[in-house]
């Protein structure tokens, strides 16, 4: 009987050993950091096309083709009115969640830090730099306070957009910004490295 035990402890080894290398050997091998971060680039894409569809359904079409400064300013308004109550629960890292803000710092630096970093560092250090303002999700960027923008060469890193937004640079700060109605989408905080 002892030795009918031990040959049935034998055999249930043997088929866990067996059953455990299967298992590793079906396992879906790690992505690379390529695979890795263009699947993050994918959810960038997939939350601001989400933003997107939300504003047209929600809010509204972009301004009707006017003469009128008044009265295209006033669209403008009413859009950026409906796109924040539509968006009320809006806050910072809704889309550069921290994963993509990761990814996004890690491109930006790429390309300051790289063979042609002193271009974009240059173009950076000559625009007007926007200091001292405090940036709120789902609030118009402020009048009368100018929008940066990016050098083409960190542009390039960065994901493309849709007509409608754009990235700028606020300080250190990246902000996702909607053109139509002024406003601040989200943004990444200390997105620029310091100098």
């Amino acid at each position: 009987m002892l030795v009918h035990i031990k040959i049935c402890l034998g055999l249930w080894f043997a088929i866990l050993l067996q059953t455990s290398s299967v298992l590793a050997s079906t396992q879906a091998p790690a992505p690379s950091a390529g695979q890795a971060d263009s699947l993050i680039a994918k959810d960038f894409e997939n939350r601001v096309g989400k933003y997107l569809r939300l504003r047209k359904n929600q809010a509204g079409n972009s301004p009707k083709p006017t003469s009128s400064p008044d009265q295209l300013a006033d669209q403008r308004h009413s859009l950026a009115a409906r796109l924040r109550e539509a968006r009320s629960d809006a806050k910072q890292g809704d889309i550069f969640t921290p994963q993509i803000s990761n990814y996004f710092k890690r491109q930006i630096a790429a390309s300051l830090d790289g063979p042609n970093g002193a271009n974009p560092r240059k173009s950076l250090q000559h625009a007007e730099p926007v200091r001292g303002l405090s940036l709120q999700v789902n609030q118009p960027y402020p009048d009368g306070v100018p929008l940066q923008s990016m050098p083409p060469t960190l542009l390039m890193k960065l994901p493309k957009l849709p007509k409608e937004l754009e990235y700028r640079i606020v300080g250190r700060d990246l902000i996702l910004y909607d053109t139509v109605p002024n406003m601040i989408v989200d943004y990444i905080p200390g997105a620029i490295p310091g100098s």
